[in-house]
């Protein structure tokens, strides 16, 4: 008796990242087109200070 297995080649899990990395980006796009400019920046300003990079 042959047995054929067929292999994946990963495709479908890979259309699956690119499109959740697209809605993801499209939602960043989205969320910080719309909020004011003081709170991205005090944003930006907040995560360089928790990572330890110095801003000043």
């Amino acid at each position: 008796m042959t047995q054929v297995i067929a292999k994946s080649t990963g495709t479908q899990t890979k259309a699956l990242s690119i499109l959740f990395v697209a809605i993801v980006g499209a939602g960043i796009v989205f969320f910080s087109g719309h909020a004011q400019s003081a709170a991205l920046h005090d944003a930006a300003h907040d995560m360089r200070h928790a990572t330890g990079f110095p801003c000043h």
